[in-house]
């Protein structure tokens, strides 16, 4: 692995920025990207999975959310999903790990993705999260 991995390499993508405390209706409010203004806050969509729009524009069919899980080591992380439209019904994708993730946000939308690192940095930065190399 080679040091200073940069948002885009191909070694980002296995990176995952694992929470101190999963989200719950309790701390939710305080993980609002953007202040809330254009993205909104977290929104349980099933039990313990929590989502909120990283990118959602109306005129751009590209959407990406961050998407909070537990995993098998019963960590919760910071996962991303893309959001996907099957015959008119809405859906999240696949979660993907949290670099690749910002990867394809990096492919679609640079300074969002940009936006999305120095949020999820923010988190680290504050002890609330810590970044790991995943396989």
């Amino acid at each position: 692995m080679k040091d200073n991995i940069q948002l885009g390499d191909p070694d980002f993508a296995n990176m995952m920025l694992v929470l101190k405390d999963p989200v719950t209706q309790a701390n939710h409010k305080e993980f609002k990207f953007l202040d809330g203004t254009e993205t909104g806050e977290m929104q349980e969509i099933a039990p313990d999975i929590w989502a909120m729009p990283a990118y959602m524009q109306a005129d751009d069919d590209f959407t990406m959310f961050f998407l909070t899980t537990q995993i098998e080591s019963g960590e919760t992380v910071m996962a991303f999903a893309t959001g996907e439209t099957d015959q008119g019904d809405f859906r999240l994708s696949e979660p993907l790990v949290t670099g690749t993730g910002l990867n394809v946000l990096n492919e679609q939308q640079p300074n969002r993705a940009k936006r999305v690192l120095k949020f999820l940095n923010d988190i680290s930065k504050a002890d609330e999260g810590n970044w790991r190399m995943v396989d």
